[in-house]
């Protein structure tokens, strides 16, 4: 089923990332972890469907997406930056293959973080973080999402690693998420994993993690 709902306000999240807050349709259901189709309610631009992730809850009485914007790919997300509220996106039904399924890793390279959002901000909310971890991968400091956020939803189970452009903050790691940074940081390869990113850097960690003994039936991914 399709619907089209109203953008009500915008924000910028980092340098290149947006949240977007729009209306929410009657009876409409979601997941945490889940996502939709989206397209932008203008002419040329409706049947240019691409998923985005829900990052506000089931409970909440509007819809939200944190967007990663790429101005020069000259596509959808270029458009989306250029939106204002009071315009319109078409979404669909929600679907997806991350769900919560219990305490574990989250293993995130960059704007594959937003599968996340929702799952943590829902158990937080339910006083459920418990043991959950949250390792975050990103070129810079200034790419990292809701960093803010995370540290206080997480504290010290809150990993945060650059790649590209070193920080002299001690709250950033310097490096990359490889199988031995995985080994030294990780003592239980039999909790869940859930793991969301750039299609290399799921392969690259699903095979570190095979490798390092963890069950492929606890690895929660993105298909």
């Amino acid at each position: 089923m399709s619907y089209t709902v109203k953008i009500k306000d915008i924000q910028n999240i980092t340098h290149d990332v947006k949240q977007l807050t729009f209306e929410k349709p009657g009876g409409y259901e979601f997941s945490p972890g889940q996502a939709t189709e989206v397209a932008i309610d203008k002419e040329g631009w409706r049947d240019e469907k691409r998923p985005f992730t829900f990052t506000s809850l089931p409970k909440d009485d509007y819809l939200e997406f944190v967007i990663k914007i790429y101005p020069e790919h000259d596509g959808v997300t270029e458009q989306i930056g250029k939106l204002e509220p009071g315009d319109n996106l078409m979404i669909g039904d929600a679907w997806g293959t991350i769900q919560y399924d219990g305490e574990g890793v989250f293993l995130a390279g960059g704007a594959g973080v937003t599968p996340f959002i929702a799952i943590l901000r829902d158990l937080h909310e339910k006083s459920e973080i418990g043991d959950n971890h949250l390792i975050f991968s990103n070129k810079s400091p200034k790419d990292v999402i809701l960093k803010e956020e995370f540290e206080s939803i997480l504290g010290i189970q809150f990993t945060s690693l650059v790649t590209d452009e070193f920080s002299k903050d001690d709250l950033f790691l310097d490096g990359y998420i490889d199988k031995d940074f995985l080994k030294k940081q990780i003592t239980d390869f039999e909790q869940p994993f859930y793991v969301c990113g750039p299609k290399e850097f799921n392969e690259a960690m699903m095979t570190y993690l095979k490798e390092l003994g963890a069950d492929p039936d606890a690895l929660v991914f993105e298909e």
